[in-house]
């Protein structure tokens, strides 16, 4: 394996944990979001 390829390797596998901490962000606010939205509807329904 060469210098450019074991280069590009190595941008690949940072690019792929970059992608998998930005999905978990995603998730976070994604039931973020939901929870706001549950208690706010039982919020509602209950006054």
């Amino acid at each position: 394996m060469n210098r450019t390829q074991r280069r590009a390797r190595a941008i690949a596998i940072a690019q792929t944990r970059d992608n998998a901490k930005l999905v978990a962000i995603r998730l976070l606010m994604l039931a973020t979001g939901a929870t706001a939205a549950c208690i706010a509807y039982l919020a509602v329904r209950s006054f």
